[in-house]
């Protein structure tokens, strides 16, 4: 198997590939110019002198470091409903077009996670429902962390998709 030197050419070569792939995979090009500049600085400081395949090394570390920083961008601040004012709970639980919204909305949430296979809707169900850890749940089905976070994106993906209409605007 050939292995190709890292140098300005080689990465160049496929700098506007990698932009175009990833932009269009997470919508976000300004993201992905960050991932692909940190990944082939990160490449060109270190002390690695060849690469059989640099084109797919490229890619699966600018996947990983996209990776890296949605992990740590999704953290959010979280309040409990109980804990805003009155005056800000985006439901009144008094009003029957609020209790046909939310059994309407509750409905569709029942039916999208039907659609998904077992293992994924129990991860779902799990960590987002039950509060267990990803590795909790990776233990209890026997699974890598990796998949867990698989089935969590993809859950979570059918079910923005399916719930669209549920979106207030």
């Amino acid at each position: 198997m050939p292995r190709h030197r890292i140098s300005g050419i080689n990465w160049l070569a496929h700098y506007n590939e990698l932009i175009r792939f990833w932009t269009r995979k997470t919508g976000s090009r300004g993201d992905v110019e960050d991932a692909t500049h940190d990944v082939i600085t990160k490449l060109l400081e270190s002390n690695v002198s060849t690469i059989s395949s640099p084109r797919s090394y490229l890619h699966s570390s600018i996947r990983n470091r996209l990776t890296d920083s949605y992990r740590q961008n999704k953290i959010l601040d979280l309040v409990p409903i109980h804990d805003l004012p009155e005056d800000s709970h985006p439901l009144q639980p008094n009003d029957p077009v609020t209790h046909t919204c939310t059994m309407q909305l509750l409905t569709a949430l029942k039916e999208a996670l039907q659609e998904l296979p077992l293992k994924c809707r129990q991860v779902f169900i799990w960590h987002r429902l039950e509060g267990y850890s990803q590795t909790e749940i990776a233990e209890k089905l026997d699974i890598s962390v990796n998949m867990v976070e698989k089935y969590m994106i993809r859950a979570t993906r059918h079910l923005r998709d399916r719930l669209q209409d549920h979106i207030p605007d």
